[in-house]
Formats: C-alpha cells, sequence, structure tokens
C-alpha cells in the first residue's frame, strides 16, 4: 500500500512538472510577440488564443535604392495597394511621390515624382491614397492639388479628375480627395475630405455622378432639441465637430466596396456597399463589426476601436485596421470574428501610427506613417487552419472544412467558431445528435435551434408507427373500459 502511494506521488509530481513546461514553454512563445492575439466569447469575455500572424520583418525607404541611389526614408506615407501582378504601390505622401515595389518588396520598379500634362512637367503634392484598377492604371489622390490624377504604369498622363460639378455639392466646395479606388467599369470611387454625404462617385469620364453609401447620422433627442433653440452660427460650428464619416476603402472583384468608418457607438466600423449604395454587410450572432468593446476609463485607449483602413482578402474574409489600439481585426462573410491581433508600442511587429492595410501573397502588411515604414506579419499554422476553413465554407464546403476546425480546435479548444463549423457540417449531413453536440460548444443559438428542429421532426418520423399504435391502443382500452363499467353497471341494476 505503501508502495503504491509513493508510486501515486512520483506520477503526481511527474504531471505537474510536465504541466509547468508545458506552460512556461506557452509563456516563453507568447514572450517572443509584442502584443496579444485574442477574440470574444459569445460573454464577450476576452478569450486569448495562438497568434494568427506573427511579425516576418520591416521595409524602410533607406534599405532600398532605385538606379543606384538611395530613395531616402517614406516620410508620412498614407496609402499602399498592389496590382494583379503583386506589385506594390505606396503613397510616400511627405515625399509628393508614388513608389512601385516588386511583389517581394526587396526591389524598386518606379518611383513616381512627374509627369508630362500638355507639355508642362506636372508634380504630386501630398499623395494621400493610391490604387491600382484593372487595366494597370494607377489612381492617384493627390489630395493638396485637389485632383485624381490617372496614371499608365510607365507614369503617362492619362486622365485628371477635379473640380467635381454638381447642383448637390455646396457652393464654394473645394476637393480633397484622401482615399481612391476604381470598379471593374472604371468608376472611381474618392473618399474625401470635409465630405460627409458619402462616398463621390465619378464615371469613366471623369464627370461627378452621385453619393454613395451614405451613412444616416442619428440624432438623440436632446440633440434636435438644442438644435432648434440654437442660432445659425451656434449650428454651424456643430457641423465643424462632425467626423470624417468614411476612412478607408477597397473593392472586391464583384463590386462591393468595403468601407471603414468612424463609429462613435463602437457597433458598426465597416461596411459592404453593393452597387446601389446599400450597405448588406452581415454582422454575425453578437451584430457588432466594431472591433474591440467598448472601453471605459481616461486613458488613450478608451472608447471605442477606429478603423482606419480596410482590406478585402477573398472568399468573404476582410480586415480592419484599428488605429487607436494598433490592432487588426478580421471578419468573415458571415460577420464571424475570426482573429484579432497587433498593438502599438516600439518592438519589432507594434505600431506608432498605423494608416493603412493590405493582403500580399498570404502575409499581411501595415503601413505605419510616423515610423515610415512597412510591417510585414506571416501567417502561423493557427491563423492558416482558419483562413482555410473558413474559405471552404465560403464555397459551400462544409464538410471538407470539418479537418481543418478539428486541427483548429487542437490548438484553441475553447474555438466557438471551431465548434460552430463542425456542428454546421453535421448539420448539413444530417447528424442532428452531433450536430447539437458541436454547436452547443459553438453557442450557435440559431443554428442549435435548427438542428434540434430537425432531430425532433426526425424522431418522431422515425418513430409515427409507434406513436400511432400507441394511440389507437389506448383508444381500444378505453372503450374496452366503458363497456365493462356499463355492464357492471346494468348487472347491478337487473340485481
Amino acid at each position: 500500500m505503501k508502495r503504491f502511494v509513493r508510486l501515486r506521488k512520483i506520477i503526481s509530481l511527474c504531471l505537474a512538472a510536465f504541466v509547468l513546461a508545458l506552460a512556461a514553454g506557452e509563456s516563453a512563445y507568447a514572450s517572443e510577440l509584442p502584443y496579444d492575439s485574442y477574440n470574444y466569447d459569445y460573454r464577450e469575455y476576452i478569450h486569448f488564443t495562438p497568434a494568427p500572424y506573427v511579425p516576418a520583418g520591416t521595409v524602410k525607404g533607406t534599405d532600398l535604392t532605385w538606379n543606384g541611389e538611395p530613395i531616402g526614408r517614406f516620410v508620412t506615407p498614407q496609402d499602399l495597394c498592389k496590382d494583379a501582378n503583386g506589385s506594390i504601390y505606396i503613397a510616400d505622401t511627405g515625399n509628393n511621390r508614388i513608389v512601385v515595389l516588386d511583389r517581394n518588396m526587396t526591389k524598386v520598379l518606379n518611383v513616381i515624382t512627374t509627369f508630362d500634362n500638355n507639355g508642362t512637367e506636372d508634380s504630386f503634392k501630398q499623395p494621400y491614397g493610391v490604387a491600382v484598377s484593372e487595366k494597370n492604371l494607377i489612381y492617384v489622390a493627390d489630395s493638396q492639388n485637389n485632383r485624381v490624377v490617372v496614371l499608365s504604369q510607365d507614369g503617362k498622363l492619362v486622365q485628371i479628375v477635379a473640380n467635381p460639378q454638381s447642383e448637390s455639392l455646396e457652393e464654394g466646395y473645394v476637393f480633397v480627395p484622401l482615399k481612391v479606388v476604381v470598379d471593374y467599369a472604371d468608376r472611381v470611387y474618392v473618399i474625401a475630405q470635409n465630405m460627409f454625404e458619402g462616398i463621390m462617385v465619378f464615371e469613366s469620364n471623369g464627370t461627378f455622378s452621385s453619393f454613395f453609401g451614405t451613412i444616416e447620422v442619428e440624432i438623440s433627442l436632446w440633440e434636435k432639441f438644442w438644435k432648434r433653440l440654437a442660432s445659425k452660427e451656434e449650428r454651424a460650428k456643430q457641423a465643424l465637430f462632425i467626423p470624417t464619416e468614411f476612412t478607408g476603402i477597397d473593392i472586391d472583384p464583384d463590386g462591393f466596396v468595403y468601407a471603414s468608418n468612424i463609429d462613435p457607438k463602437g457597433v458598426q466600423g465597416v461596411r459592404r456597399l453593393n452597387p446601389r449604395g446599400e450597405d448588406v454587410i452581415k454582422k454575425g450572432e453578437n451584430k457588432n463589426v466594431g472591433g474591440d468593446l467598448w472601453t471605459g476609463g481616461t486613458t488613450e485607449y478608451a472608447g471605442p476601436s477606429q478603423f482606419t483602413d480596410v482590406v478585402y482578402r477573398g472568399n468573404g474574409i476582410y480586415s480592419c485596421l484599428d488605429r487607436k489600439r494598433g490592432r487588426i481585426f478580421t471578419y468573415d462573410h458571415e460577420g464571424n470574428l475570426l482573429y484579432i491581433f497587433g498593438g502599438l508600442g516600439t518592438q519589432v511587429g507594434t505600431f506608432s501610427m498605423p494608416v493603412a492595410v493590405e493582403d500580399i501573397g498570404g502575409m499581411l502588411v501595415v503601413l505605419d506613417a510616423t515610423r515610415g515604414e512597412i510591417i510585414l506579419f506571416s501567417e502561423t499554422e493557427y491563423g492558416r487552419l482558419i483562413n482555410e476553413a473558413v474559405s471552404l465554407r465560403y464555397d459551400g464546403d462544409e464538410a471538407e472544412a470539418v479537418a481543418l476546425w478539428q486541427r483548429v480546435l487542437e490548438l484553441d479548444e475553447n474555438n466557438e467558431l471551431a465548434n460552430t463549423g463542425i456542428g454546421k457540417a453535421y448539420l448539413t449531413a444530417g447528424d442532428y445528435v452531433q450536430a447539437m453536440k458541436y454547436l452547443k460548444l459553438g453557442m450557435s443559438r440559431d443554428h442549435y435551434s435548427v438542428a434540434y428542429r430537425r432531430y425532433r421532426n426526425a424522431m418522431l418520423t422515425q418513430n409515427a408507427s409507434y406513436f400511432l399504435t400507441g394511440i389507437l391502443l389506448l383508444i381500444v382500452a378505453v372503450t374496452v373500459v366503458k363497456k365493462i363499467r356499463k355492464k357492471k353497471k346494468g348487472g347491478a341494476l337487473d340485481a
């Protein structure tokens, strides 16, 4: 007996040592990263997760050369994008130029500072945004020159979009473009400074056509009351405090526009706009696509997230960049929050002033305006598994995604999305018992209700004959009992 107790103690000590070793390993791994990776569970509690992406290096202008000469550091760059070949375009705002890099971001392909404008040398003045069309035309939001400049790949002027004219524009309106994208029909979508009516849309010939995706401002009863009492001058002052509605923009191959915005409530920081300008984004079960949950207090992190840019990554996946906390939030086509990572700081992999995000060959890259550099992030196994599983589900291959979700659960046993994904696959396959098990773990109330109803209906169908037989026997039994009682009653009367 004593030997058994001693052996049990030894085993317990070994197990404890093993657990501590694992914990130390996890702590060591976590300490290598300058930020936390996490998500929110159904109860809106923070759930720490493995890192979906890890720092993979930086790209600085000081490390690059053009025609044998260093191009120098990027100065307050504000935007970047890629073309169909993977080449990278940087709006190097403070240097008044567009820098073009190869897909590996190690070689400079072009530096555009000037261009010929009808025989006159022209140049940029604080180019704030850049985009490349399907026809490989470069669109530059030349903000302080009050125009959008359209160039060919070799830097030749194709078109200038400027001085929009419309009765819907206020008299004396000054066009200051900040961000730009182009759809398959060469329509140009522009986020402009001090433009609260929505995104400006220009036809392929450069004429202004309409506003797009206008956000209706919700006014409280108190604000309405105060507005009635305020003078004309006071109402004019109030308008100055209205934030810029949209901050970043991207477009998917089907022509849906993704636009980030500053939401004071922290509920919806991104919109998915159909060709009619209607927001058709899905918000998931928690009805929130606004980044972090509201943080109280008076620190610089207090309040909601502030999305400054958005990138569509394919298969319904899109990522939003939070400038307040320096984090990247990634969602799927159903509005589920997939993962969160990033942070502000001075370490490699953190940001000082993040302004733009892009997906380049499976890597996520962030442009930092203050540091004047591009920070690269490569996907981990955890991030890859989630991305691939969501992509399969987007294509309708729920069953194919099961193995990926199961591996996700091995890395993150509390991942509700993985449990839901497996549960939905069982639901599609008709295994309602297993479906209910995983959907309950995934806290997916809607799909669990569907699984339960189908299970109940299946049970009723399978056992219908037994139910009918039971009912028939009950009827017969009641009838027989009634007859017996009637006979007994009649016999008693005769006596």
